[in-house]
Parts: structure tokens; C-alpha cells; sequence
């Protein structure tokens, strides 16, 4: 079998596993959160009460941690970002320059002793 053909039936299995794979995972969410579906008593400051399902709760702290993680990363990717562009100036700078100086090197001299 050409390599190619291999290649392509990978990626075709791949998705059916990553399909199997995400609805396993669907199912075991699902059956978390019916399992967790009793309501709570958070206590925040000032005797505020928030009342709600448990499993409301685990996911809004679980995306107010996701969402301050991404906030957090944010500083470097744009440091990131701004950096590489620097360096794809500077490398086309210096094509530039390397296109328009198109002198040959000498070769060098080779002294018979």
C-alpha cells in the first residue's frame, strides 16, 4: 500500500476515534452533572448567599479559572507576537540587501609554498 493511502486512512480513522473519544466524554459530563444536580449554598463576603445546582457551580469556577488563565497568557503571546515580527522585518531587511549586493566572493588564494 502507497505510503499516501496510509497517510489518508490514518487521518479518516483518527476523526472516528476523536468522534468515539468525544462522545465518551459527553456521556461521562452528563451523567456527572445529573449525579451532582442538588442545590448549594456558596457564602461570599458581607453575607452574600448564591444558591444553585453544585454542578452550576463547578462550571462557573472551572470557566472563571479558564478565562483568568487565558488573561494571564495574554502579556506573553502578544510579547511573542510582537518579537516575530520584528525578526520577519529584520530577515527581509537583510534579503533585501543580500539581493541587491549580488557580487560574487573571491575565492581564496591559494599560496604555493
Amino acid at each position: 500500500m502507497p505510503y499516501g493511502h496510509f497517510l489518508y486512512f490514518l487521518g479518516v480513522s483518527m476523526k472516528i476515534i476523536s468522534t468515539i473519544v468525544g462522545c465518551v466524554l459527553f456521556v461521562l459530563f452528563f451523567s456527572f452533572a445529573l449525579k451532582n444536580a442538588q442545590v448549594v449554598d456558596l457564602h461570599v463576603f458581607l453575607n452574600y448567599e448564591i444558591r444553585g445546582p453544585l454542578v452550576l457551580m463547578l462550571l462557573g469556577f472551572f470557566v472563571a479559572g479558564a478565562s483568568l488563565g487565558v488573561l494571564a497568557l495574554t502579556p506573553t503571546v502578544f510579547r511573542h507576537r510582537r518579537e516575530a515580527t520584528k525578526q520577519k522585518t529584520t530577515i527581509a531587511a537583510l534579503q533585501t540587501v543580500g539581493v541587491a549586493s549580488n557580487v560574487q566572493p573571491q575565492p581564496d588564494s591559494v599560496s604555493a609554498q
